[in-house]
């Protein structure tokens, strides 16, 4: 099983925890032993933070692998994987580090496990520097099942920064192979919708500001769409700790998604919060790509492991991308192609197509 280890440098490209969950995943799936050094060495607390450790320790609950050098700070670690198998499985941050970038790291990895797995995620629902749940489960979700599977998400309780304290349950079962993608064509937007959320002591009214200020930006560039954002207090019983924030969703007549996001921060008034996610919606809808830019990223992994050639259509290609891209290929050896669109109605932008050619991955164990 073990062959020759790995070797990745964490502290290239993207540099940061994203190489630890692209290679880790990697190798779990591919049954490659593992080392990765000078992880996150560039970044202001360089090493493993709870939120790396707790992803890093459920993969190797996941495959009963040997993780060595899994501790806060450390800048090495060693994984040598064995075989994944399903089940009931729970990894707790212990603090708001993102249950969204837990999913993740184990997803692609329960999907080629012996049997259905039931993944018990605690810590930030809606926290900084990371997706939040609503955009797991409004975008993520129904273009990640296009590969050919369906997962069920479902929210126990929210959790924002500091303190975390949120949990979500994902349930999915095993797939045999994944299909390629292909998400060239964009449509034109048909729907626009999102909510505007309050939690804990902060006044309903924020949420209204936040919705409103939304609305009023989108209406300057889009005027002919009704745009359906709804203010929403999170229930007492549902909710941990207290926190403000907003996802905005476009929809177009093809089915890609797209989204803008932002989360409240202390003195930060609320029609700023509306306007930031405006904002970032407007921008993601101007480079005439088929996903946004939080997306790109999330579908190179699964581009890799499909049966055949996957091609998007993107804005400009993130340096996220880029990184997942680079570890795609170094470790599951799937070959890539990113070129400048072609498309007459593409010429004025900066729009690229990511093709791949993916390995095939098939589940041993079906």
């Amino acid at each position: 099983m073990a062959g020759p280890r790995v070797e990745v440098d964490g502290s290239i490209m993207e540099g940061g925890g994203q190489i630890l969950r692209v290679s880790t995943a990697l190798s779990c799936l591919l049954g490659l032993p593992l080392r990765v050094q000078k992880i996150r060495a560039g970044r202001s607390t360089p090493g493993l933070r709870p939120q790396h450790l707790s992803g890093l320790e459920m993969i190797r609950d996941l495959c009963d692998g040997r993780l060595e050098g899994a501790e806060i700070g450390s800048t090495e670690i060693t994984f040598t994987p064995e075989k994944i198998k399903g089940g009931i499985h729970t990894a707790d941050t212990k603090t708001a580090g993102s249950v969204c970038l837990l999913m993740q790291v184990s997803m692609p990895c329960v999907l080629f496990a012996a049997s259905p797995s039931e993944l018990h995620l605690k810590g930030g629902t809606n926290a900084e520097m990371a997706p939040q749940i609503d955009y797991t489960v409004m975008v993520f979700k129904p273009i990640v099942e296009k590969f050919g599977f369906r997962f069920n998400c479902d929210i126990k309780t929210r959790g924002y920064y500091p303190k975390g304290g949120g949990e979500v349950i994902v349930q999915m079962s095993p797939v045999k192979q994944l299909n390629p993608i292909n998400l060239t064509d964009r449509g034109c937007v048909t729907k626009i919708y999102g909510r505007a959320f309050v939690a804990g002591v902060l006044p309903f009214k924020v949420a209204k500001d936040m919705a409103a200020a939304a609305v009023r930006c989108i209406r300057k560039e889009i005027r002919d769409l009704y745009v359906n954002i709804q203010p929403v207090q999170e229930p007492k019983d549902q909710a941990f700790g207290n926190g403000n924030g907003i996802i905005i969703i476009a929809e177009t007549s093809t089915g890609c998604l797209f989204a803008g996001s932002s989360l409240g921060k202390r003195g930060v008034n609320a029609d700023k919060v509306g306007i930031e996610a405006a904002e970032m919606l407007l921008a993601n809808l101007r480079h005439g790509g088929t996903v946004d830019e939080y997306l790109q990223d999330q579908l190179i992994v699964f581009m890799a492991l499909a049966n055949g050639v996957s091609r998007i259509k993107t804005g400009p290609v993130t340096l996220h991308t880029q990184t997942a891209i680079h570890f795609a290929e170094q470790i599951a050896k799937a070959k890539f192609i990113v070129k400048k669109s072609e498309d007459e109605e593409d010429a004025s932008k900066d729009t690229y197509i990511i093709e791949c050619q993916g390995i095939g991955m098939t589940n041993p164990n079906l």
